[in-house]
């Protein structure tokens, strides 16, 4: 029952974003889209980060995987802050699901949206730069990390926020900047030495930078470096949540 009720809820989620896909999916590729046209255009023939890598191939990568990161914690985030707002979560809560359930249904939902996002900007950009594909199998490993953490990530705002504008505040201020200071549009070498080290404890630079591997087989840091860090994180954050869901936080009434 427990497996069955958890395979309802994931595709229940599943329908939620597909039943919107001009606005979820996208939505968000023509953003990134844009910052590819913008930045690229200005900053192609000034700008080399890796010796024989134009900035726009550079900054493909980049996107995919902010697309990746800010569409995966949109999804368990907003789904959660709709059903308490709009009240159906009740419907949720009279169901015998575990907190493991929930947090593979939303979370694993999350992921796939993350990724279907991140796929579409990558379909779409390629065909402005050369890519190759050096060490794919980083590119799924910090791809699906990624998104597994910002899910688990968005489950924790979901259960935090009682109203929409808590839910906006905790993605302004903590989500996009540390999203937009991960290295996306630049490589942290780039920076003074204090800007480096703060950037280096920023868990979003290495999701970034590892997946950046996977193209062109260069990065700031090991990869394998970017792995630890990018694994411990996404334990801790999915550990926060489990144990959040497991005590009812701010689902019970």
């Amino acid at each position: 029952m427990t497996l069955e009720g958890t395979g309802t809820l994931f595709r229940k989620e599943i329908l939620r974003f597909w039943k919107v896909a001009f606005q979820t999916v996208a939505a968000p590729v023509l953003t990134a889209v844009l910052y590819l046209l913008i930045f690229g255009h200005v900053l192609e023939d000034k700008v080399q980060v890796f010796q024989g890598v134009g900035y726009t191939s550079f900054l493909i990568p980049g996107l995919v995987m902010m697309s990746v990161l800010q569409n995966a914690f949109a999804n368990s985030s907003s789904s959660l802050i709709q059903s308490k707002v709009t009240g159906n979560l009740v419907f949720l809560l009279v169901t015998p699901l575990n907190h493991w359930a929930w947090f593979v249904a939303y979370v694993g939902a999350s992921m796939v949206r993350g990724l279907t996002v991140g796929l579409g900007v990558f379909l779409v950009t390629v065909w402005f730069a050369p890519l190759h594909l050096a060490e794919p199998w980083w590119i799924i490993v910090f791809a699906a990390l990624g998104a597994g953490m910002l899910g688990s990530l968005g489950l924790i705002a979901g259960l935090w926020a009682d109203k929409f504008d808590q839910l906006a505040a905790f993605q302004n201020f903590i989500i996009m900047p540390l999203t937009f200071l991960s290295g996306v549009f630049y490589s942290v070498h780039s920076l003074p030495a204090m800007w480096q080290a703060v950037s280096h404890l920023n868990p979003f630079f290495y999701m970034i930078d590892g997946f950046r591997r996977g193209f062109f087989g260069a990065s700031d840091v090991s990869p394998w470096l970017s792995l630890g860090v990018v694994g411990a994180s996404f334990a801790v954050v999915a550990g926060v949540a489990l144990r959040l869901l497991a005590s009812g936080y701010k689902l019970r009434a």
